[in-house]
This record gives C-alpha cells, structure tokens and sequence, in this order.
C-alpha cells in the first residue's frame, strides 16, 4: 500500500507507468519541504523490489528493509549522508565524490533485490562538479537502476539534469485536509490540528513531525520572537542580526519564508482577510502590528523579502541579503509584540 497521502494525480501516474513497464530511468520529485517527496521516494523503491503479490505490500522482507533503511539496493545520498562513528564536518553541498560512488554501485547488478534506487535527497546542494559528472549516469543509464532527484528548489539545479529526468511535482495539501488527517490517523486534537495544518502550509510531513516534536514549533517561537525586535531595533542591531548568515543556505531560506508568512498575515489583517492568515495563534500581535504600520509599508517589505529568495536561489552572499532586509524592514518606535 502506498503511503503518500494527497497526491491521487501523481500516484495515478506512476501506477500506470509501472503497469504499461514505462518507468523513466530518473525522476525529478519536485515540492516544497515536507511535503512527501521522501515517502514517494521510499514508495517507489519498494514497489520496484517488493516481494509481494500487490507491491507495495510493506510486509515483505524488502519493504520493510527499505523502510528501516537497511536494504542494500536503495542507496540514499545527500547532505551529511555519510554514516559512521567518527563526527563528519556538516556539509553545505553534495559533492562529485559522493556522486563517483553512486556510478561505481550503479555500474554493479543489484545485490538483493530487483532494482538499485538512488535517492538524491536535496539535490538543489549538487556541486556544479556533482551535478554534471552525475549527467553521465543520467545520459547513460544503467539498467535495472532508478535515480530520484528530491529537490524543494528546481531553479537551482542545472538544466541540462532537469531536461534528462521525468518531473514530477508535488502539490500542498488543502489545509482542512492536513487536519483531517491529524485528526483521523494521529490523534491530535481540533485545535492543535488547526494549527499545525494552517502552519504547515499543505505540507502534511511537517504537520505530523511538529506534532511529535516540541522543537518545531519552538524554534518558530524563537525566530518570531527575534523578529518582533527588528522594527524598532537600530541599525547596528540590525546588522549584527544579519551577521549570523553565513554560507548555509537552508536556514536562511527558512527564517525569510517565515517571515514572509508573517508579513504576508501582517497585510491579510490590515485588509480585514483574518480568517484566511498562517499564524492564527498570534492574532491579536497581528493586529497590533496592523495598526503600528501602513500598508504601503508592508506590501514593500513583503515585497523584499520575496526579492531575496529569490537572490538565495541564485546563490547570492546571505549576509548581504539579511543586511539589504535590514534596510528595507519598516523602522518603527514603541513595541512591536509578537
């Protein structure tokens, strides 16, 4: 049984291609964090080396490897993927030798079970020397070896790898759907499952994670609380804040997208639209930011920060990015509560 949830089109897809026997040599999963692009992934590794009747059945001994991580054929690759007991330096990219080592187990017949699967998870971090040595695998396929690319930023990978893979795109989910599913199959209560939906954006992976996990929604709280002190900070504070962006791209993504969302609630509220905002357990801050600032000033900022993601994706220098932010960010006295 398949366990991707919410996406009847693309499962519907992939059924078919497995039953004409039309599967593409690689396949781009494309969609935002958490939204199901690693359990399509494992989907599709167990249905090609189930051993059961209907795959995938999840009951045999390959699905269940495959779940646990431990089946021999299914080979993940991505930033930190290196196992052992020393400590590894954390990874910023993936590299060419972690793409060498996929081309020498692509080059040898699975060891047991059908097919070898290679899962690039995060393959926007492809070094440019990754990204093309790995072209050669993609224009030379072997057979019975099957690479999927996961990757939240399509525009950061190179053409020449998007043109050579199958697309497939992952959509978010309807927010009363995430609930459902909270709800039904998890247990969360009603409130607590609106929330968590309406933050997730459709991503249900991120709905269920932050409902097991405190930190999820810890670190929200953390980063909302910093920015609540930006408005009315000065500008040397301001700055330092913008300093603590190094070279890691997927923390600075993250922090301006909550902010976007933020903002974006910040505008909903000023246009008397409160039922539809992200952060609905922060509603009466959202109104007090509403009243503190205009909305020229917001849709501007709203505006910037939507500037620097995509600055991000085209590899720009993330101190500089948070310094232009900084700038632009609307400049108020009095509190600002978030």
């Amino acid at each position: 049984m398949w366990q991707t949830i919410g996406q009847s089109k693309v499962l519907a897809l992939l059924e078919h291609s497995l039953k004409v026997g039309n599967l593409a040599h690689a396949y781009l999963l494309v969609g935002p964090p958490h939204v199901g692009k690693t359990t399509l992934a494992t989907d599709l590794a167990q249905v090609l080396n189930c051993q059961g009747a209907e795959p995938p059945c999840g009951e045999c001994q390959a699905c269940r490897r495959i779940l646990d991580g431990k089946h021999a054929d299914v080979i993940v690759i991505g930033l930190n993927s290196a196992k052992g007991l020393k400590e590894v330096k954390p990874q910023v990219e993936i590299s060419i030798e972690d793409i060498r080592g996929l081309q020498r187990s692509a080059s040898l017949p699975p060891y047991e079970g059908k097919y070898k699967v290679f899962i690039i998870d995060g393959a926007e971090y492809l070094s440019s020397e990754a990204a093309n040595c790995l072209l050669k695998t993609l224009e030379e396929p072997p057979p019975r070896a099957i690479v999927l690319l996961l990757t939240a930023e399509e525009t950061w990978l190179l053409p020449t790898v998007i043109s050579r893979c199958q697309r497939v795109e992952l959509k978010p989910m309807p927010s009363g759907e995430v609930e459902s599913v909270l709800v039904k199959s998890h247990g969360i209560d009603g409130d607590k499952a609106r929330l968590l939906a309406r933050l997730s954006q459709g991503c249900l992976g991120w709905a269920i994670a932050a409902s097991v996990d405190d930190s999820y929604l810890q670190q929200r709280t953390r980063r909302l609380s910093e920015l609540s002190s930006l408005p009315n900070a000065g500008w040397e504070e301001r700055f330092v804040y913008a300093a603590q962006f190094g070279s890691d791209r997927k923390p600075a993504e993250e922090v301006i997208k909550l902010w976007l969302a933020w903002w974006r609630d910040v505008m909903l509220t000023k246009c008397g639209c409160r039922q539809a905002i992200t952060n609905v357990d922060y509603a009466l801050a959202l109104e007090e930011w509403g009243q503190t600032l205009t909305l020229p000033e917001v849709k501007y900022f709203i505006h910037s920060l939507q500037k620097s993601l995509g600055q991000i994706s085209r590899n720009a220098n993330l101190r500089l990015v948070f310094e232009i932010l900084m700038l632009d960010m609307p400049r108020k006295e009095g509190k600002i509560r978030a």
